[in-house]
């Protein structure tokens, strides 16, 4: 099956990933992600677009980008997801991998807009316990570095840390060991199918509504 990656360039994307590259019944052709026009960076993450493709370029797919305004409406949201899903569907793409662990909620939205375009769905990360894929990320070559927080259930000097033992250990019980509720999201920086480490460095620091954010530049 010919497969793209919804990437949002956070562990979790790339742990999923490396699955669907062990797994011989997936061809990644590509990864997609959506960019917040007025800001250039990764909805959400708030991760420099320039920083994603180099990440593709280490991975070595092409990176498809959805352009999204200001704070769009789950109809504007809809709609332009719907266009690039049928862009990718004419080029022979035949499912979307997602990053997503437990939110039931969240792959039945995906599932039902996928289904919609005769597109299929795939979750593999799906109900495995976080603290299991905490262990994994650690002890199988990846490095991340948090780009966003949550401030209501995080503090904001979380953002800017890097995702090591001491980062997992310092988490409140509340907040889930991998931030599936959206508690912080985070930039892969190396991988084990990366061809070369991303050195980044830390921004500016600032505050958007409850998020924080730490502006990551590329460092040589």
């Amino acid at each position: 099956m010919r497969v793209v990656m919804a990437w949002s360039g956070g562990k979790d994307s790339a742990m999923a990933l490396a699955r669907v590259f062990a797994n011989d019944d997936f061809e990644v052709v590509g990864l997609l992600t959506t960019i917040s026009m007025p800001y250039d960076r990764v909805t959400m993450h708030g991760v420099r677009r320039s920083l994603v493709q180099r990440q593709a370029e280490r991975i070595g797919l092409p990176l498809h980008i959805v352009w999204l305004p200001p704070e769009p409406s789950n109809e504007v949201y809809d709609n332009l997801m719907g266009e690039a899903m049928l862009k990718l569907k004419a080029k022979g793409v035949e499912g979307v991998i997602f990053g997503d662990i437990y939110l039931s909620d969240v792959r039945a939205y995906r599932e039902a807009r996928l289904s919609e375009v005769g597109l299929v769905a795939i979750f593999p990360l799906w109900g495995e316990p976080t603290d299991k894929l905490v262990h994994k990320f650690l002890s199988e070559g990846y490095s991340a570095i948090v780009s966003c927080v949550d401030t209501k259930v995080l503090p904001a000097d979380f953002c800017g840390r890097w995702l090591d033992e001491s980062f997992f250990a310092s988490l409140p019980d509340s907040v889930d060991p991998c931030g599936e509720n959206g508690e912080f999201h985070s930039f892969v920086t190396s991988a084990p199918f990366f061809s070369a480490p991303i050195k980044v460095r830390v921004g500016e620091k600032v505050q958007r509504g409850q998020f924080a954010y730490c502006d990551l530049e590329e460092a040589t």
